[in-house]
């Protein structure tokens, strides 16, 4: 699932160009039946992109508010090339020069909860839902700082509030499922069927929604990501995705091993900016503490 940023007011062609194209991808299948892709290679319009922005940056006239906004463009791809510390750079500098740039905030708030400081992305998620109080994905992603901060009846206000604003969207509704999961298992899923109702029947987050619901095998969630693909990188996100609510699933079935595997190919894919390649190597830290901790508890 790839967030809905703001473009900026300045760089909209380079910066807008970078959604578009990509390398192509190729995949084999594997003895488990699972599928291999190919890493997808940075685009060269991101490398265009970020010399445009170095070259303004270091040498136009601009504005406070100006420099500060191509410090969040230049953040932005730095995330996307999966260069975080460059990005994170980039948005503090932002800030300094805008501090009520809440796209900002809401980056800072990701790193830190990847980095495990909960106590800082909550600061940064309610200072960007201050200064835009309808900031959907700001939701979202303070919903996963509590998510894995271990604060699940918090994350699940959070997680409903943002599907409420799209009702229509399956990983919103996947994401709610989660963060109820952890409150009440039985409950989380009466509330992803009933969610089902809403979502569109041709989408391919409703093929996620159906797995996770029992509707759908894996060889069947792999087949369907091949359908109505728009773009050569659509394939290697779609299965990035996929690798990530297939290994929370075989996790709830105590399938450590295949959860493990699915995590690590999401990691494989390089779609960085996506919130499943975000947190899979989250997700794959708790899972080997979970693995070795049933180790210890077995001697």
């Amino acid at each position: 699932m790839k967030f809905n940023l703001r473009a900026a007011v300045f760089c909209i062609v380079a910066v807008g160009s970078l959604m578009n194209g990509g390398c192509a991808t190729t995949s084999a299948a594997d003895n488990q039946g699972q599928l291999l892709v190919a890493p997808l290679l940075p685009d060269y319009k991101m490398e265009i992109a970020l010399a445009k922005l170095n070259e303004i940056i270091s040498n136009a006239k601009l504005t406070q508010e100006q420099l500060a906004r191509f410090h969040y463009d230049r953040g932005v791809i730095y995330d996307r090339l999966g260069l975080r510390i460059m990005a994170r750079i980039d948005f503090h500098e932002a800030l300094k020069l805008q501090p009520d740039l809440a796209d900002a905030y809401n980056f800072i708030g990701i790193y830190y909860t990847q980095e495990g400081e909960f106590d800082s992305a909550y600061e940064a998620f309610d200072s960007a839902l201050e200064l835009a109080p309808d900031y959907d994905y700001a939701y979202l992603n303070r919903g996963l700082a509590l998510y894995y901060g271990d604060r699940p009846k918090l994350a699940v206000d959070d997680m409903t509030a943002f599907l409420q604003k799209d009702p229509t969207d399956g990983y919103r509704a996947l994401w709610l499922y989660l963060a109820q999961y952890q409150v009440d298992p039985k409950q989380a899923l009466a509330s992803l069927q009933l969610n089902r109702s809403k979502l569109h029947d041709e989408a391919w987050s409703t093929v996620l929604v159906d797995y996770v619901l029992g509707k759908a095998s894996d060889k069947q969630v792999f087949a369907l990501a091949k359908r109505g693909l728009k773009g050569p990188s659509e394939y290697a996100e779609r299965l990035c995705e996929a690798y990530f609510y297939l290994a929370k699933v075989a996790e709830e079935q105590q399938q450590n091993d295949k959860a493990a595997n699915y995590l690590r190919l999401a990691l494989a894919t390089n779609i960085y900016d996506f919130v499943e390649h975000r947190y899979a190597r989250v997700e794959l830290a708790l899972l080997a503490n979970k693995m070795d901790s049933q180790k210890d508890t077995s001697k």
